[in-house]
């Protein structure tokens, strides 16, 4: 299993493809199965898809204390380096589209395109969780029972439209249940999140940018995306109906496309 160290921490990460440099940033408590192979094998044709775990999640060494937002972004800027690679096209969804948006600020060299999926800045107009999932997220993860928890994710994560059809919950088990997911990382993530706040200094990232959201995004509302729009007036908004916060797994093939697209066109740019 590939590992390269950053500083004090090791991480695993997986590399994958050809073309121009690809690196996915997952979200909380996600980690590079989260992605899925619907979504990463088209990407694996057009690009050369780097995709790790971040720091005390899944197979990346395990930590014990608190970190932010800022400090994530140097993670992911170290790992290019160590990994030879100059710049890269940048993929951050939710808590990964934050430390997307902290990346392209301190290291815009680093940056071919950026793309920030069911993400959220912080500041005046932003929205977290909604206070009824995070009642029913809280139930499943004190419950004691795994599985408790992973249908409590499943269903605070994927729209109804996605659930309807319950033939879809058993990858995504498979997914939640194949690699470790520390519940003490989960919580320092968490409290990194609390800390994130880049809404006055948006303007400032200069990548060609895309943002990814879905309507019906019950982890980061929708109007998260409208509001980064809104501070990023040369990024481009795609808006995904009746989809919910992991867009990349409700509809793998399309947001590819989207990403596939929006990086090449940069690059011809």
């Amino acid at each position: 299993m590939p590992k390269v160290r950053v500083g004090e921490h090791e991480f695993h990460y997986e590399r994958g493809g050809s073309g121009e440099p690809l690196l996915l940033v997952q979200g909380m408590s996600g980690t590079h199965v989260s992605w899925g192979e619907p979504f990463l094998a088209p990407l694996r044709e057009s690009f050369d898809v780097v995709a790790f775990d971040n720091r005390g999640i899944g197979l990346s060494a395990p930590i014990d204390g608190p970190f932010t937002i800022v400090e994530m972004a140097a993670d992911a800027a170290g790992l290019l380096g160590e990994l030879g690679v100059e710049s890269a096209h940048v993929v951050g969804i939710s808590m990964g589209g934050m430390i997307a948006q902290e990346l392209a600020l301190a290291h815009p060299a680093l940056l071919r395109s950026l793309t920030l999926g069911c993400t959220y800045c912080g500041g005046p107009g932003s929205r977290l969780m909604p206070q009824e999932n995070v009642e029913i997220l809280a139930a499943g993860m004190t419950s004691g029972d795994r599985d408790k928890a992973i249908r409590a994710s499943y269903e605070v994560n994927l729209s109804p439209a996605f659930r309807a059809d319950e033939s879809h919950y058993a990858a995504f088990h498979e997914m939640a249940t194949s690699v470790p997911a520390a519940k003490r990382t989960i919580e320092l993530q968490a409290q990194a999140i609390f800390g994130h706040d880049t809404s006055a200094r948006l303007s400032e990232i200069l990548a060609p940018t895309l943002i990814v959201h879905g309507t019906d995004d019950g982890v980061l509302p929708y109007p998260n995306g409208e509001l980064i729009a809104s501070l990023l007036p040369t990024a481009q908004l795609e808006t995904l109906e009746g989809v919910g916060h992991m867009f990349w797994w409700e509809k793998p093939e399309l947001s590819a496309e989207l990403i596939r697209e929006h990086a090449l066109a940069a690059s011809r740019a």
